[in-house]
């Protein structure tokens, strides 16, 4: 490695590509210390094994942060993208990668996580559990409708006056500019029709998009859901203010154009910010809900369990590897019939109504009140007498009055946010001391973390990677734990 005396300070060349670390960033390893190589939106993205040119944008006291300026001699890893807003779009960040090396890579995140942080004696781990779908995979896109639409090289040296507004992804790093997608590889049809129907109303029709630096506008996002298993379909507006006559044409041009429509509503959001989660959702035709089914986890599956999914409810975007993931869970538990289950984050109770034809009983705690309410519905639906739910802030639901009145857990399975476990949680696991503690995570490093609080009581048995999301870096893993 050589600095390029003609160039500036922060430009090095011929620089080799090390490997791949946490959060999918590339690494390059110098005797000066570590470099963290992304990409950026025009810009070559990065692969291990990559010989490239980069420039140093950011200098810490124990790194270096660098983006791609020329790739002198691509990866053997690398393939070719299959989306054209590869690059500059914010999703797919992994598309150059072929697919076996993006599985390698994230399985070897679960070995470093576990072995690095957790530091605890581990068994075989799994090999990491393949998606048999890697496009058109989410059921839930939500798409931006902005007035800052993000301009090309060619546009801005243009010089011509642009219309401004679009409607697609936000560019990463810039909460301002959104990029029009033409066509997206991550939701199934018809979600780009609907998007670009969208699109051409606006235009059509003169209507203002959202403005996140003014906050001036009227369209803000569109929000699609599709339910694989029974082809029900939401569409959900959201806009900045109540002009009912402009809404409801808009809306019935929706209705017409895409009869497939089961659920469509609108949502009005004053705020400054597109956050809808504390706004009204209203129906404006059809259901209020749409149903995704799924095999309800019996040994035989001869159950269907349905999931009653509105506008704000929380549902696995990767419905089909979802179900795999849920049996993963399911196994590692080895319910027989008798024993009294506890699902942790247990959202709107997917996982705890999967198991609970297995248990004796299902108890499902969540922060979230709404949540709860959705898994108190789902359970209703499926008939299931022997799941109840509870909203509170875990760390003080789960105490020893709350164990004595509902019965200890045999069985914990917990399937917490990004963040894990919170450490009084965990103290209150170690308290009630089940036999088993299946743990679900979609951040192995606050998982590997959590593990290490557990081991004074439990060791991991066994450790399940699991690839819900090709394309990017995230991994899920199941790891059951016994008790020591």
């Amino acid at each position: 490695m050589r600095r390029n005396k003609n160039k500036a300070p922060e430009l090095l060349t011929n620089i080799r590509i090390n490997d791949v670390a946490a959060e999918g960033k590339c690494i390059v390893k110098t005797p000066e210390g570590v470099i963290f190589v992304e990409g950026r939106p025009g810009y070559p993205m990065p692969a291990a094994g990559d010989l490239v040119d980069i420039k140093i944008v950011n200098q810490k006291k124990q790194y270096r942060e660098a983006t791609v300026e020329r790739i002198i001699e691509p990866s053997a890893v690398r393939t070719e993208p299959f989306c054209e807003h590869f690059g500059i779009c914010g999703g797919c960040k992994w598309q150059h990668i072929q697919y076996p090396e993006q599985l390698r890579f994230k399985y070897q995140q679960v070995v470093d996580h576990l072995t690095r942080i957790a530091k605890v004696p581990l068994p075989e781990i799994a090999p990491i559990l393949a998606a048999e779908r890697t496009q058109y995979y989410r059921n839930k896109l939500e798409f931006t409708i902005a007035d800052g639409r993000w301009l090309t090289q060619a546009e801005v040296q243009s010089g011509e006056q642009m219309d401004w507004r679009a409607v697609g992804f936000h560019i990463p790093g810039r909460f301002d500019k959104v990029l029009p997608i033409k066509h997206c590889y991550l939701q199934p049809d018809p979600s780009n029709d609907i998007r670009l129907a969208v699109a051409d109303y606006m235009f059509a029709n003169n209507l203002s998009a959202y403005n996140l630096k003014t906050h001036q506008g009227y369209l803000r996002t569109l929000i699609i859901r599709t339910a694989a298993s029974t082809g029900q379909l939401m569409v959900t507006m959201q806009v900045a203010q109540d002009h009912a006559d402009t809404l409801a044409t808009l809306l019935d041009h929706l209705r017409e154009r895409f009869p497939q429509i089961t659920s469509l509503n609108y949502i009005i959001n004053r705020k400054m910010n597109d956050n809808y989660g504390d706004q009204e959702v209203i129906n404006y035709a059809g259901t209020p809900y749409i149903e995704e089914t799924m095999e309800a986890g019996t040994p035989d599956n001869s159950k269907l369990l349905t999931f009653r999914i509105n506008a704000k409810s929380f549902y696995q975007t990767n419905a089909q590897q979802a179900f795999e993931l849920y049996k993963i869970a399911r196994d590692m538990a080895g319910l027989t019939g008798q024993e009294i289950v506890y699902d942790l984050y247990t959202g709107t109770g997917t996982i705890a109504l999967f198991v609970a034809h297995q248990a004796k009983k299902v108890v499902g705690v969540e922060y979230v009140e709404a949540a709860v309410a959705d898994a108190g519905v789902n359970a209703e639906v499926n008939g299931i007498s022997n799941a109840t739910f509870f909203a509170g802030d875990m760390k003080n639901l789960l105490t020893e009055a709350f164990f004595a009145q509902h019965g200890a857990p045999d069985v914990v399975i917990t399937d917490p946010p990004r963040a894990g476990m919170d450490e009084a949680v965990v103290r209150q696991l170690l308290l009630a001391a089940p036999q088993k503690v299946v743990y679900v995570s979609c951040n192995t490093a606050t998982q590997a973390r959590d593990i290490a609080w557990l081991d004074e009581k439990y060791t991991v048995a066994a450790v399940q990677p699991v690839d819900m999301f090709p394309h990017t870096h995230h991994v899920e893993n199941v790891v059951l734990l016994t008790k020591k």
